[in-house]
């Protein structure tokens, strides 16, 4: 894996502008589109540039991965002293090609990853059975449903390893209480520090692939689809409702003549109803304007 600033061919102290800056002139050199003549070399630079500055123009993922740094270069596998898969190697797009089914796509690689994470846990559940309901990955199909619960559990994962075998003291040579009750200290702090971070790794993990899965993002797009077009419906609903009201007081000014009709409790409701209507449209200050503009052409 290359280093995100060597890619960007920024310094590590870099400002959010210039990591920006950087960004744009390399995305445009090596845009796919203007690469015809090499394009799948352009297509994986393209990506490293992408990946790169999705990690670094992020103030919190930037600060995991300057603290992470050596670790996600050199792959330098785990520190828990057992099996434990190094995901430090997976937080790269060099590690899996394209979205296809193909047992190097991205869905085969993090499912063959996840399932690995999964089964780590297995002697350390209460019943072993239990790592068959942990949530799979899934594939390209897999419906939203499952893509949902998948993420939903991963991304509060809670190893239940013990880490027992990182204790420094050996409680059975404790001299006395005391000693043995700050030797089993000692060693709890030991195993805590060691689960929260498999904890952050993996979680770290899954909101790195969440955010390149095609799935998630396909349905991203269609919730805001569907949000632009329910906010559409409400603007029409509220401006046929105001045109319902406007006919409605038009119509009585024109059968009583006007004489009561402005200070009909009815007038003052449908009036009031129409501002309501009006503010949730254009919002108070909007509104004040509209009304503004509305003095001056009656004046």
């Amino acid at each position: 894996m290359k280093c995100h600033y060597e890619i960007l061919c920024i310094s590590r102290d870099a400002s959010g502008s210039e990591i920006k800056k950087a960004y744009r002139k390399l995305a445009l050199q090596w845009h796919p589109d203007k690469n015809l003549e090499n394009e799948q070399e352009a297509k994986e630079q393209f990506q490293l540039v992408q990946n790169a500055y999705e990690v670094l123009s992020d103030p919190q993922e930037r600060a995991w991965y300057d603290n992470h740094r050596e670790q996600l270069l050199k792959g330098a596998g785990s520190s828990y002293n057992d099996d434990s898969l190094d995901v430090f190697s997976y937080f790269s797009p060099s590690c899996y090609k394209g979205f296809g089914d193909d047992p190097q796509s991205f869905y085969a690689v993090y499912s063959e990853v996840f399932s690995k994470l999964a089964s780590e846990e297995t002697d350390f559940l209460d019943d072993p059975e239990d790592v068959n309901k942990i949530p799979k990955f899934g594939n390209p199909l897999s419906p939203y449903e499952e893509v949902h619960e998948f993420y939903a559990f991963w991304m509060a994962f809670s190893t239940n390893k013990s880490y027992v075998w990182l204790d420094q003291y050996e409680i059975s040579q404790g001299d006395n209480r005391r000693v043995i009750k700050l030797m089993e200290k000692e060693n709890n702090k030991i195993r805590q520090k060691a689960r929260k971070e498999r904890n952050e790794e993996i979680r770290r993990l899954v909101s790195y692939v969440r955010r390149r899965d095609k799935r998630v993002i396909e349905h991203t797009k269609l919730l805001q689809e569907k949000a632009e077009e329910n906010k559409r419906k409400a603007e029409h609903i509220r401006r046929e409702k105001i045109i319902q009201r406007q006919k409605e007081i038009e119509e009585a000014k024109l059968k009583d003549g006007g004489s009561s009709l402005l200070q009909s409790e009815d007038y003052q409701r449908k009036l009031s109803e129409i501002e309501s209507l009006l503010a949730e449209e254009f919002g108070p200050v909007k509104l004040q304007k509209q009304r503004n503009l509305h003095q001056k052409s009656h004046h």
